[in-house]
């Protein structure tokens, strides 16, 4: 099988086209994605595939070999895949996903690539939560995690999400609370977790644990979400950029809460998988 390797902002991605290969078993995804043991990678963007919606179908697998609804990172990696590939150019085209349909456009020289989301939904009614809902939305969830009670704001584009604001953050932070609320009893589907810091009116910084994947550099649902999220608290502005570890996505969010990302995604190498690597234990 080849793959292409592409990563967004250290969050990377194998592309695998299916004229290249058939989509492994649950298990050969594992193997694939190991660092060790395999190519290497935060997940597997399946695609191009036919559909009826958009211009281009797309599956993304998660490292663990669940699958994933959406990733806004792996959009816009499977979006420069397919200007490479030759199947678009810098005019807008539709994708695709079990998170609903997407617009990418890719900037000239594809030096960055704008993704239309979709729409922010809060509140537990949007994802599967066991737990009542809550009459303001704005009071958000309290959730008492390794005996600290934090106030968690739940979060839907496509994929689920549970932002924590703190007035300090860190990659410790996301390991040993974010890998905790990810399993939650509360999350019958576990979640997406991302530690949320205001700079300013238009700055925020977060941490991430992703679902199926674990911690992690960069993320665009992530960053979706949790500006989303500030501007619902009245923390931030429209017109927010997220930092994190991997770097800089930014984010504008509509009237509606349709949220607008953009960023890089950069072209790593052409990579070809030996099946001999599945008989090895992972």
């Amino acid at each position: 099988m080849q793959f292409s390797k592409y990563h967004a902002l250290g969050n990377d991605y194998l592309v695998l086209n299916p004229k290249d290969g058939d989509l492994p078993d649950e298990a050969g995804i594992v193997r694939i994605c190991h660092r060790n043991f395999g190519l290497g990678s935060d997940g597997i963007l399946y695609g191009p595939l036919d559909t009826d919606k958009a211009d281009f179908g797309l599956r993304i697998l998660n490292p663990d070999g669940s699958e994933a609804e959406k990733s806004g990172n792996g959009l816009r990696i499977f979006a420069r895949y397919l200007f490479d590939a030759g199947l678009v150019k810098n005019e807008a085209f539709t994708v695709d996903t079990p998170g609903g349909v997407v617009t990418c456009k890719i900037a000239d020289n594809a030096e960055s690539i704008t993704v239309d989301m979709g729409k922010v939904n809060f509140g537990m009614d949007h994802i599967p939560v066991d737990g009542p809902e809550q009459a303001d939305h704005n009071i958000g969830q309290k959730l008492d995690i390794n005996g600290t009670e934090y106030t968690a704001y739940i979060a839907d584009i496509g994929n689920p999400h549970c932002v924590i604001p703190q007035p300090e953050i860190s990659k410790e932070l996301a390991c040993k609370d974010g890998a905790v609320i990810e399993k939650h009893s509360l999350f019958p589907n576990r979640t997406n977790v991302q530690f949320l810091k205001v700079i300013d009116r238009n700055n925020i910084e977060i941490e991430i644990w992703e679902r199926g994947a674990g911690y992690t550099l960069a993320s665009g649902s992530s960053s979706s979400a949790s500006a989303a999220v500030a501007h619902r608290i009245g923390l931030c502005d429209k017109e927010i950029t997220v930092h994190m570890p991997g770097g800089k996505i930014g984010i504008t969010i509509g009237d509606d809460f349709a949220v607008r990302m953009t960023g890089p995604a950069t072209r790593v190498a052409k990579m070809d998988f030996d099946e001999e690597a599945l008989g090895f234990s992972v």
